[in-house]
Parts: C-alpha cells; sequence; structure tokens
C-alpha cells in the first residue's frame, strides 16, 4: 500500500460506522491510523470497530456518540484522548441527506438539520481543536456538498447548512492557520453510501437506482465510497501540507462550480 504517513495519527470520524465514514476509516487504518468511529447505535458501532481492526493495520475504536448532542460529543473526544493520547485528524462526517422545498419543511426540520450538520461540527471542532493544536498541527475534515456552492430547487434545508459549513471551512482554515492546522471541505456529489441502500426497494434495487442517476453524472457514473476515503487520506496527510481553507468536489464533474 502506497504510505501517506499516517501511521499512529489518531483520526476521529463522526458518522464512521457506514458508508462513506467507515470506507474512510477502514483505509485511515489500513494506513496505520489510530481511528475512532462514533454512531448512534452501540452494538452496531462497536462491531464495526471491531471488524475494522481485525482487517489489519490501525487500531479501531467504537464509541456510541450523537453529535447533537453537547455531552456525547465531549464523550467522544474524552474516549479518544484516554485511548490513544491524543488527535490530529478530525473528520466532520456525520449527516444525512434532507432535499425538500421551503414550504414543505418546518421549524423543527430545520432545527434539526442544522444541529446536526453545522452544530454537531462545531461542538466537535471546538472540543478537538484544544488537542490537535497540542500535536503541533493536524488536519479538519468537513463533509459538505456540492448545494452548498450551487443550490438548487428542492435542495433544503441541506443546500443552506452545508452552504454554512463551508463558511465554517474557511473561517477555521485562516483562525489556525498559525498553528498549522489546515480545514478542508469535501463536496460530495452522488456516491455509493448506506443512505441509497435505505432508498432501495425490491421493486427498485440499489443498482437500479445508481443506474439511474448515473444519466446525470459527466462521467456517467455513481462514485464509490472509496473514492471518498481516498480523498479523505489525503487531505488528512501531509501530502497535502500546503492545502487549506479549500471546498474540493468529489462528483463526477455535478457541480457547476470549481
Amino acid at each position: 500500500m502506497f504510505r501517506l504517513g499516517l501511521e499512529d495519527k489518531v483520526a476521529v470520524i463522526t458518522g464512521g460506522s457506514d458508508g462513506l465514514g467507515r470506507a474512510s476509516a477502514a483505509l485511515l487504518a489500513a494506513e496505520g491510523a489510530k481511528v475512532v468511529i462514533c454512531g448512534r447505535r452501540k452494538d452496531h458501532v462497536e462491531t464495526v470497530a471491531k471488524e475494522l481492526s481485525a482487517q489489519g493495520g490501525g487500531s479501531v475504536l467504537g464509541v456510541q456518540a450523537d453529535v447533537t448532542k453537547l455531552a456525547d460529543c465531549e464523550t467522544l473526544v474524552s474516549r479518544t484522548v484516554e485511548a490513544f493520547g491524543g488527535i490530529d485528524i478530525l473528520v466532520n462526517n456525520a449527516g444525512a441527506s434532507a432535499a425538500h422545498r421551503l414550504q414543505d419543511l418546518d421549524d423543527a426540520a430545520w432545527q434539526a438539520d442544522f444541529d446536526l450538520k453545522i452544530m454537531g461540527a462545531v461542538r466537535m471542532c471546538r472540543l478537538a481543536i484544544p488537542h490537535i493544536r497540542a500535536r503541533g498541527a493536524g488536519s479538519i475534515i468537513n463533509a459538505s456538498i456540492g448545494g452548498g456552492k450551487t443550490p438548487r430547487a428542492g435542495q433544503l434545508p441541506t443546500s443552506l447548512s452545508r452552504a454554512a459549513g463551508l463558511n465554517l471551512t474557511k473561517s477555521l482554515s485562516d483562525e489556525l492557520a498559525g498553528d498549522n492546522i489546515r480545514v478542508n471541505a469535501i463536496c460530495i456529489g452522488l456516491l455509493k453510501s448506506a443512505q441509497w441502500d435505505r432508498r432501495a426497494t425490491a421493486d427498485t434495487p440499489v443498482e437500479t437506482l445508481y443506474e439511474n442517476m448515473s444519466s446525470r453524472i459527466p462521467l456517467g457514473r455513481v462514485g464509490e465510497a472509496e473514492e471518498y476515503a481516498d480523498l479523505v487520506a489525503f487531505l488528512a496527510s501531509e501530502r497535502s501540507s500546503y492545502i487549506t481553507g479549500t471546498a474540493i468536489n468529489i462528483d463526477g464533474g455535478m457541480c457547476a462550480a470549481l
């Protein structure tokens, strides 16, 4: 395997028990990192952590945590530091698709989306940054979508919360540059993930969903979770040491903005 210099680095990945987060955890662990993943389902996140650890490479710890709850975020960070002595990498990956028109959303839906995608990242950054700073350098990676740059009808509230996440990314990149902490975002397009598995039915299997979506993508295919993981690993590593404050599209060419 091509080594990225991640051996013994400590990475926290929110929403790391399924889909894109799980693929990222698997790759970082294979690169020798010590990885902590969180999810809302205790048994599931602990089982996934054991499976990933058994695949070889670095150690993987599973912690039950809901990033919409401050106490859970505090537990996640404290468990990480207790287990591995610090934090080098934070991947704010937790999120869920929410794409509707304005009139279909009540205040509770708006609040829930921002609490998960914005305040979840804010909480985790606020708690993790002192530990990353103590290491002398580090990387924060925020998951976003292309709609955060170029929103379309029917993408609310996600397009708005993701736009706020891009603002957070740029703001923190400036704030933390003097600490040698890099902050970047990954703008996800249509990638294979657990959310599509959950939407599949007997009449419309997930393979059919992917085939139908492919016609909307310039490259003509839905992306793989492992391709997202490759970008996470690169941005987490010193190979990207001169990259900060940017939002990289991984969408097969869908987003109209660079």
